[in-house]
């Protein structure tokens, strides 16, 4: 596992755009495509926006960039809930992608139907490899969680499926996500964790006793590569 700490939000954003910058384009010199699995939330917000702005914008091959999510409300994608909608407005309608390489989930069918169509597009893309994704970039909730693994759900230790629906009841909403299987088979999987009110989840999820039914973003453990961590000051501050 490899932490990184910057001052703050805005550092970290930085930070991050230069090591994904850096990573695509090694991948990109021994392969055709990256493919990358997006967060939501409140803290890529400002990567997705700095992605798009003139310091990175030009460096990076949109057109051999394939997007996926790691998870998703089931809300209509003008919803501010949606995670796609906010990838799109901050990024995606901004770079010169094909349009035909971005797979955001889908929230206008039945929610079974719209994970099992998900999981049918992941493996006609990883079958052939051994890893999935180029790069899975996650964050983490203040009770620990990431994707739509959630403390004490059935969901945390799934071992087959790649994609699940399932109704949050906290929410009163379904959510669609990946699971760890196909997680922990890509490539590279990055946490980008800020704020004051995610340290003590931090500090359980890498310092804690081992309890991934407490702290869902424990089961993330990549099989072919190194875990990395990136966090502002005030999200690390209690490791």
């Amino acid at each position: 596992m490899n932490l990184k700490v910057s001052k703050d939000i805005e550092a970290l954003s930085h930070d991050f755009a230069d090591w994904l910058v850096a990573y695509i384009r090694e991948v990109l010199s021994r392969q055709d495509r990256f493919t990358i699995a997006l967060a939501g939330g409140n803290t890529p917000r400002r990567l997705y926006q700095l992605l798009a702005s003139g310091k990175y914008r030009n460096e990076i091959e949109w057109q051999r960039m394939h997007f996926f999510w790691g998870d998703e409300r089931f809300v209509a994608v003008t919803d501010d809930r949606n995670n796609a909608k906010m990838a799109f407005e901050t990024l995606l309608d901004h770079v010169p992608l094909i349009k035909e390489q971005v797979y955001p989930m889908q929230t206008n069918v039945d929610p079974e139907k719209s994970a099992e169509s998900y999981e049918k597009i992941l493996h006609s893309y990883f079958d052939q490899g051994t890893c999935t994704f180029d790069l899975v970039l996650l964050g983490l909730g203040d009770n620990a969680h990431t994707l739509s693994l959630f403390p004490g759900h059935r969901l945390v230790r799934e071992n087959s499926r790649w994609v699940c629906s399932f109704f949050l009841n906290e929410e009163n909403i379904h959510r669609i996500t990946l699971t760890p299987p196909v997680v922990n088979l890509a490539s590279q999987v990055a946490f980008l964790v800020s704020g004051g009110d995610k340290a003590a989840a931090v500090y359980h999820v890498l310092a804690g006793e081992h309890d991934p039914d407490l702290y869902p973003a424990q089961i993330i453990q990549p099989f072919n590569s190194r875990l990395y961590w990136f966090c502002d000051e005030a999200a690390a501050a209690d490791l």
